[in-house]
């Protein structure tokens, strides 16, 4: 018998099966404010709640293909950074049925951001605070929240920051964007000190006029910085 034969006597209804979906924590930085992209939903189960985007997993199609279709269909997202976050499956999380859902989560830098658009699923498609949240249906709030905390550890050990942040940025920019995603206050010099010793980002030769004084100078990432830093932990 080879590897991929099926034996006779297998009869795949036998177990239960039950049904997968995917989320998408969609996250941008707006105004000094991390702010993630909610639905409303139109239908029963929570009609009226708001919720993550998402929906069921066709029969052929893979995970991550999944995830895209949803954020195109219900948000009009597309062509976005987009990672595997968790999976979550306690037996009650839908009332509907045995639900397991993979969630992710895309980084949406704020100048790229488009009004978003709801699909034939969605009532109305907003941005919220991630630290203002609404009631929100089925078991989403446990996953915002354990996104937030993976974007945080991230922050700390890889680049990821970088996605959420336009192509050329002041290093006062990037200190806000880590303190807006940490919750907490960074020593300006200390900050500057570890970013630029970490070797992950560059001078473009350009430079933006902020406020009163000298202009500051831009910066991007470097595009072969190694992504993972581990070893050079950049804020405890």
């Amino acid at each position: 018998m080879g590897v991929l034969d099926i034996p006779q006597n297998y009869d795949a209804s036998r177990y239960d099966r039950p049904s997968v979906t995917v989320d998408v924590v969609v996250l941008s930085l707006v105004d000094d404010d991390l702010k993630v992209l909610l639905i409303r939903r139109k239908g029963a189960p929570y009609a009226g709640m708001w919720a993550i985007p998402g929906g069921f997993v066709q029969i052929d199609e893979s995970l991550e293909a999944a995830a895209a279709r949803e954020l195109a269909e219900e948000t009009g997202v597309t062509d976005v950074y987009i990672e595997q976050l968790y999976t979550f499956g306690d037996p009650g999380r839908d009332p509907r049925t045995r639900v397991i859902t993979v969630a992710y989560f895309a980084l949406v830098p704020a100048d790229a951001l488009q009004v978003a658009r709801p699909g034939d699923d969605a009532a109305a498609a907003q941005w919220f605070s991630m630290f203002d949240l609404p009631p929100l249906a089925f078991d989403h709030h446990e996953i915002l929240t354990y996104a937030l905390t993976r974007l945080r550890y991230k922050l700390e050990y890889t680049m990821v920051g970088f996605q959420l942040l336009p192509d050329e940025f002041t290093l006062s920019e990037l200190q806000r964007a880590y303190e807006t995603i940490l919750g907490e206050a960074l020593d300006k010099r200390n900050f500057r000190r570890k970013i630029l010793s970490a070797a992950i980002i560059e001078e473009t030769g350009h430079k933006r006029q902020e406020g009163e004084g000298r202009p500051a100078m831009l910066y991007r990432y470097r595009e072969n910085a190694v992504a993972e830093v581990k070893t050079r932990r950049l804020f405890p």
